[in-house]
């Protein structure tokens, strides 16, 4: 099956602690990598939220360049929108 090239953004919650959310950043690495090819991760740390999320004014974001076949880019935004932690998550074609 073909394979697209695409990139995630992800912002996850940092009111659960350090810990919590380096173990979110973790499981969603490995849960892309099982499901296709990891090029980059830009690991942008914590940030200020453009406006506020859930009551939450920072969060923390990663953005993981990977290629993967068509069908895999929703089921991990099904997988981030029913994690707890996980504030939001953008895929688009590159």
């Amino acid at each position: 099956m073909a394979t697209n090239k695409y990139e995630a953004m992800l912002v996850f919650s940092v009111v659960n602690g350090e810990e919590a959310t380096t173990a979110l950043v973790e499981k969603f690495k490995a849960l892309i990598a099982e499901n296709g090819t990891v090029e980059n991760v830009d690991d942008w740390g914590k940030r200020r939220l453009a406006y506020p999320i859930n009551d939450e004014v920072e969060g923390y974001y990663i953005v993981v360049t990977f290629d993967s076949v068509p069908t895999f880019p929703a089921e991990l935004d099904r997988i981030v929108k029913i994690t707890d932690g996980a504030l939001r998550v953008m895929v688009t074609v590159k």
